[in-house]
């Protein structure tokens, strides 16, 4: 996984976080579902991401 692709996952991340918390002040349930949401696509793609990166390495591991 990139730098950049960790760095727009973790603000995707960050973001969502930030719309929840507004939600939870604002009373707002449309934000709050909206920000858990992002979190959750987020830390699935950060998910997918380090899969993907272990493959490489147990392939990389087979080939020394």
């Amino acid at each position: 996984m990139s730098f950049t692709d960790k760095a727009k996952n973790k603000a995707q991340e960050m973001t969502g976080m930030a719309k929840e918390r507004i939600g939870d002040a604002t009373d707002n349930e449309r934000l709050r579902a909206e920000g858990a949401s992002e979190q959750s696509t987020a830390r699935a793609k950060q998910a997918g991401e380090n899969v993907k990166q272990a493959g490489h390495d147990v392939k990389d591991a087979f080939e020394k």
